[in-house]
C-alpha cells in the first residue's frame, strides 16, 4: 500500500512540475504576435503607422522637410502637369502616439498663376479631408498587414 501511495505522490508531483514548467514558459519577455500591430507604436516619435501612410500619401510631391521625432511633414510646391496653372503646398503634422482620427491634420496652400505670378487661392475644406481620409485608411491598412504577418 506505501509502494502504491509513494507512487501516486510522485505522478502527482510530475504532473504539477509539468504544468508549472508549461506555465512559465508561456510568461516569457516576449509579446504575444498582435501586440507588434498595436495602435501605438512610437519607436520614431509618433506613431510609425501614420507616418508611413503620411509619406506615402504625399510622396507625389518634393519633400522640404521630414521629422519623425516632431510628427512634422512639409512638401515643397507641386504642380500637377495636367494642371499647370495651380500648384499647392502641404504641411502634414502627426498629432499623437496612438493611431486615432484626431492624430491626424493637413494643411494645404493654394495658389493659381495670374499674369505670371502666384497669387494665393483658398483650398476647399473637402480637400484637406480627403487627405486626412486617406493617410488615416492607409495607417490602418499598415496595422492590419502587421497583424496579419
Amino acid at each position: 500500500m506505501n509502494a502504491t501511495r509513494l507512487t501516486s505522490t510522485v505522478s502527482r508531483g510530475l504532473l504539477v512540475s509539468l504544468a508549472l514548467a508549461g506555465l512559465t514558459a508561456c510568461g516569457g519577455g516576449g509579446r504575444p504576435a498582435s501586440d507588434l500591430a498595436a495602435s501605438q507604436v512610437t519607436t520614431i516619435g509618433v506613431n510609425s503607422y501614420l507616418w508611413r501612410a503620411a509619406l506615402e500619401t504625399v510622396s507625389f510631391a518634393p519633400l522640404l522637410q521630414a521629422d519623425s521625432a516632431g510628427g512634422v511633414i512639409v512638401t515643397d510646391w507641386y504642380t500637377n502637369p495636367e494642371n499647370p496653372g495651380e500648384r499647392v503646398k502641404l504641411t502634414v503634422s502627426i498629432l499623437d502616439q496612438d493611431l486615432r482620427a484626431d492624430a491626424v491634420r493637413v494643411a494645404a496652400s493654394r495658389q493659381v498663376a495670374q499674369g505670371g505670378t502666384w497669387v494665393d487661392a483658398p483650398v476647399q475644406a473637402a480637400t484637406v479631408q480627403k487627405l486626412e481620409g486617406i493617410i488615416l485608411t492607409k495607417a490602418r491598412d499598415l496595422r492590419r498587414q502587421a497583424v496579419v504577418s
